[in-house]
């Protein structure tokens, strides 16, 4: 059999009912497979792949989601990587609107960084919402966009604009690119800084 280089195959023992029927296809049970990839994925992927699946998830039923993966990842015969899965779990929230957010979470908690809000929403004064940040730590009103190629390409003098009125209502904005991800230290450079000017140490 010739294998295609965009195919991962991995060896593992499951039961029947781990298999449902989906357009005709046996596919692994979604709770299942994503405590595969936890423990023995790309962390970077697994955690998108994490978020995704709680986006696809009904809110109401997210707790319940999370725990059934949990309980896959405790109940693995084999327990490496269970402590891995277990931290990148928690860090999934669903709220990432695509892999490069998972990501630059992901590179927050490697850093150490308390744990950011993501899509932390800003209100104008009457309560009407005027602003979503990638991520906030909106008790010190510090604030980390990532730019992405396709939805920021062309938009620099709107983000502009934007920048100036959230640092106008006290915030710190930092702008984060695909280069931080592969090398962080600018990033997390700009981020201690940000929190030292708000007396606190990162």
């Amino acid at each position: 059999m010739k294998w295609r280089r965009d195919i991962v195959v991995h060896n593992g023992s499951f039961e029947r009912q781990d298999v449902h029927n989906v357009a005709g296809l046996p596919t692994m049970a979604l709770d299942f497979a994503l405590a595969e990839v936890l423990c023995r994925g790309d962390r970077r992927d697994a955690l998108a792949c994490a978020d995704q699946a709680l986006a696809l998830t009904a809110e109401r039923g997210r707790a319940e989601f999370r725990a059934a993966v949990e309980e896959r990842i405790l109940a693995r015969r084999d327990p490496r990587g269970r402590r891995r899965a277990r931290r990148l779990l928690g860090l999934a929230t669903g709220l990432a609107e695509s892999p490069p957010e998972s990501w630059t979470m992901l590179l927050f908690d490697d850093a150490g960084l308390p744990r950011p809000t993501p899509q932390y929403v800003v209100y104008d004064l009457s309560g009407r919402e005027i602003y979503r940040l990638d991520f906030a730590w909106p008790e010190l009103r510090i604030a980390v966009e990532y730019d992405g190629y396709e939805a920021h390409e062309n938009r620099a003098e709107k983000d502009r604009l934007r920048d100036h009125d959230l640092r106008r209502r006290g915030w710190i904005v930092i702008r984060a690119t695909s280069t931080d991800l592969s090398e962080p230290s600018r990033l997390l450079d700009k981020i201690a800084a940000a929190f030292r000017a708000r007396g606190m140490a990162a």
